[in-house]
């Protein structure tokens, strides 16, 4: 046996003990006995609790989710709360979703939280994410906390933490809190014992209070009064979405809404799904063959904890075609800067935030309008970031990701699935008023502004040999970068984590004003972008290829489209992306 695997059968050990519960160390001395591999994998690490909390799979171990490393997370959490907030009682909101053992994981850190003297609001029963951000700020909460794994396979849960306002944590409070996490060394060091006191539960009064704020964004209530017998297909993927996202539909005014009966239960093993996630479009398949049967003229799919949203529309051969974020995103800026301008809401100091891997059609849309575009890290977080910096001295309007996240107005300060459906909606039901689908929309857009395609390139690289690799493969493109892509002279590195921006022709080094982060962008001279990050969440890198072309006309479409295919397949090759 060599020095690590007794280093992680030591460790092991430790999990055998009398403070840990009998099924626990039944599963470990399983592993000691026969599932080396599993004993390893359990192991080899503490779960690492990352700048947004944590991630990973459930089960017994150091490097697992389970009753104790949230425990640990969760007296980390309460031990940097009470050395920064001194004079007034601390308040801590939490939520969680439909995965197995959220709720358990929920009251585990509730339990922690109140032994520690700390108020704690808990929702009565899973909730969505982005409700979760709006009761922090409800209550004047200093943080919150809520159970999800979003979109990642059953066997995974996840942590995140919020800060007062509203968004996740970032600099300092995200490197101060883990820094007060790692020094939990032992399970001794954590007070599990639950003072009902200081628990209080809070559900459909605040769902309610979030309906009536989200409601207040719609922009266009005598066009849904004229179209609000529109078909919407609506699937919650076994989520929270099922809990608001028919109720926001139908209190904006929509009448005709469908729902996805075997996927409106909430169910953590996802039954009906390979994955439950709505980029994908195996997860929207029952909703596309239940609107095709219906006649529908929208499908909406949100993400176990409805921070997301993935849609399909009507394409001209009256076929369900799914938008990725990227179209998403600039169809719902487009409709709403459009509203904002008719309405004389624009007055020269609002803007939109978008992330850097997120397409730059965004940048082109804003500019028409003449309000301001903010190019942030990858992460809600930093859009939320951004809504706080500006706030009392620019207007935000909306912001989005690639990803599926969107966000209007500032009442939420994390991507939110549930407004998001209310306005979707309600941009259907306005091009509608046009004679036109959200298809015809897209491809309006593409005219005026340029014809943006892109592609993401999701590589899973698991376990201990699987992390190694994915920072190998980063070093390589960050020493070894490309000079050229599909013909086109790399004119820009941009290194987010040196923060640099080299200038290829003048060798000259700019400094990137955003925080350090695990990201590389190259840009080229015809303007195509490729973003290479790891995943922080997941083990994963993904590339982020974009590119653009003028498109002439409509019956252009299939030609421009096929070219920038061809293009960004030259791309992906030329950087062994495999």
């Amino acid at each position: 046996m060599n020095k690590e695997d007794k280093q992680i059968l030591e460790k092991a050990r430790i999990w055998l003990g009398d403070k840990y519960d009998e099924e626990t160390r039944r599963q470990v001395q399983c592993m000691i006995d026969g599932d080396r591999q599993e004993l390893v994998e359990s192991f080899y690490r503490t779960l690492e609790f990352g700048t947004g909390g944590l991630r990973g799979i459930m089960g017994a171990g150091s490097n697992r989710i389970n009753r104790y490393t949230v425990g640990m997370a969760t007296q980390g959490l309460a031990n940097y709360l009470k050395k920064i907030i001194r004079n007034e009682e601390i308040k801590v909101a939490i939520a969680y979703d439909c995965r197995n053992n959220s709720n358990f994981f929920a009251k585990t850190a509730a339990s922690v939280l109140s032994a520690n003297g700390i108020k704690v609001y808990l929702f009565d029963s899973l909730r969505p994410t982005p409700e979760l951000s709006f009761a922090v700020r409800h209550f004047s909460c200093h943080s919150g906390i809520v159970i999800t794994a979003s979109h990642n396979p059953k066997e995974y849960n996840g942590y995140k933490v919020y800060w007062s306002d509203g968004g996740q944590i970032v600099a300092p409070h995200d490197k101060n809190i883990i820094d007060e996490v790692n020094k939990i060394v032992s399970i001794d060091e954590v007070d599990f014992c639950e003072n009902p006191d200081k628990i209080i539960i809070t559900g459909a009064e605040l769902d309610g209070i979030y309906i009536d704020s989200l409601c207040s964004l719609s922009l266009s209530p005598e066009i849904i009064s004229k179209y609000n017998d529109i078909k919407i297909v609506y699937t919650p993927l076994h989520g929270t979405g099922v809990k608001l996202v028919p109720q926001i539909l139908r209190r904006l005014g929509f009448t005709n809404i469908i729902n996805v009966a075997e996927q409106d239960i909430n169910d953590g093993n996802f039954p009906t799904l390979a994955s439950p996630n709505p980029e994908e479009p195996s997860a929207l398949k029952m909703a596309t063959d239940k609107a095709a049967a219906e006649n529908a003229d929208l499908i909406m799919a949100t993400d176990p904890d409805a921070d997301r949203v993935g849609v399909a529309v009507r394409n001209k051969n009256n076929e369900f075609v799914l938008l990725n974020g990227n179209q998403t995103a600039a169809i719902l800026i487009y409709y709403l800067l459009t509203k904002w301008k008719e309405k004389g809401l624009l007055h020269g100091n609002e803007y939109i935030v978008k992330t850097i891997v997120t397409s730059n059609l965004l940048n082109e849309i804003a500019r028409k309008f003449n309000v301001e575009c903010y190019d942030v890290l990858t992460g809600f977080k930093y859009i939320a970031e951004k809504i706080r910096e500006n706030e009392g001295n620019k207007k935000f309007i909306a912001g989005g990701e690639e990803s599926y996240g969107f966000l209007a107005g500032e009442f939420v300060r994390d991507k939110d699935a549930v407004m998001s459906c209310g306005i979707i909606a309600e941009t259907a039901a306005w091009a509608k008023d046009k004679g036109k689908t959200l298809a015809d929309l897209l491809l309006d857009i593409y005219l005026e502004f340029g014809f943006f395609k892109e592609k993401l390139i999701s590589l899973t690289k698991k376990g201990k040999t699987g992390v190694e690799e994915i920072q190998a493969m980063m070093h390589n493109y960050e020493e070894n970068p490309p000079h050229t892509l599909a013909g086109s002279e790399i004119i820009y590195v941009h290194n987010y984590q040196s923060s640099q921006t080299l200038a290829v022709k003048s060798g000259l080094h700019l400094k990137i004003n955003q925080p350090k982060s695990n990201v590389l962008q190259f840009v080229t001279a015809d303007g195509t972008v490729v973003s290479i990050r790891p995943s922080g969440t997941e083990p994963k890198i993904k590339f982020y290829v974009s590119a653009h072309e003028r498109l002439n006309s409509i019956n252009d479409y299939s030609k421009v489209s096929s070219e920038l295919d061809i293009k960004i397949q030259k791309i992906i090759d030329e950087l062994k992306v495999n």
